[in-house]
């Protein structure tokens, strides 16, 4: 993408409402999973039924939009199967060992790995404020889902998490990367084709619990974990990420924590301390700085692919 076409305030403002909407996800996947519904099963659908509505829609209005360079197939594969399929997987496998505060503060370290990967992998020099505003993200995300509670940590659970936090750092570097050559919706409709891929090699169609989602309540759920928690927040961050580096979306995106946990004092009616708000608060600090502070694109963003124009590509 064209330097001179990116507009970091906006970026900020898409990472911010795509973390709200994966909070507000929170909730609707709590209440399917109080209806007995599994979290491979909610996964699978999200990415597939997503990737269906995404590509008829595209094949209908612009299709060109669904080419790509041949070359990029593989890093696309890579996106969708690490930054997509394995992220959500490896996080849910991670809550049914441990606590999901534990969980979620060792995902969150993802934007933090972004950074060790530009200063060690690409030797970039980057603000020493910068990791402060990653690590105080990870920090206030921690207090707001009250990691300080958590009891004895399960080592595979722990490994799964790791994992999480790989992946998600694969997710953010890959969409920006993807964001230099293709708009949000040419990226994500191949990135969740793979990710659907995916889910077919280890869940095919017919070990599908499709009687999960017999009655209204939960198929209206799982719907809504489809646009909900999935095309709108994702489009939302992809596009976020054309815009600003993916630490900095890295950091908005910490936002997700305390909008989910004050869904939840809504929603379920449960009480917020007060180490939660200061939790939210370190959050909203850290996100306000690097809104203060301008990105400097050649530093903080991560090299992009060095690849020919594709036929189809679409700005």
């Amino acid at each position: 993408m064209d330097p001179d076409r990116r507009h970091p305030r906006l970026g900020y403002l898409l990472a911010a409402v795509a973390a709200a909407f994966f909070g507000i996800n929170g909730s609707i996947v709590r209440a399917a999973f109080d209806r007995g519904v599994e979290a491979g099963p909610l996964s699978q659908l999200r990415v597939t039924v997503a990737f269906a509505l995404l590509v008829a829609t595209l094949a209908v209005v612009a299709p060109r939009r669904l080419k790509i360079a041949p070359a990029d197939v593989p890093r696309m594969a890579w996106l969708g199967i690490a930054g997509l399929a394995i992220v959500q997987w490896s996080y849910f496998l991670a809550v049914e060992r441990l606590p999901i505060s534990v969980a979620l503060t060792i995902q969150f370290t993802g934007p933090m790995l972004v950074l060790l990967w530009l200063r060690v992998a690409h030797r970039r020099r980057l603000r020493p404020s910068l990791y402060g505003a990653v690590a105080l993200s990870v920090v206030g995300s921690a207090l707001v889902v009250e990691i300080y509670d958590a009891d004895g940590l399960d080592g595979l659970g722990v490994l799964f998490a790791v994992i999480a936090a790989f992946t998600l750092a694969v997710y953010f570097i890959g969409f920006e990367r993807a964001g230099h050559a293709y708009d949000a919706f040419t990226t994500l409709v191949w990135a969740l084709g793979f990710a659907t891929l995916f889910w077919l090699v280890i869940s095919p169609p017919w070990t599908f619990p499709f009687g999960d989602f017999a009655d209204l309540g939960t198929l209206g759920l799982g719907l809504a974990v489809v646009v909900v928690g999935t095309l709108v927040p994702f489009l939302l961050n992809v596009t976020a990420l054309r815009h600003l580096p993916a630490a900095r979306v890295g950091v908005v995106a910490a936002l997700e924590p305390p909008i989910a946990t004050a869904v939840a004092w809504v929603v379920h009616g449960e009480a917020l301390t007060g180490v939660q708000l200061a939790g939210g608060l370190m959050v909203v600090a850290a996100v306000a700085w690097v809104q203060s502070h301008a990105p400097s694109p050649d530093v903080e963003g991560v090299p992009a692919w060095r690849l020919k124009a594709a036929a189809g590509r679409a700005d």
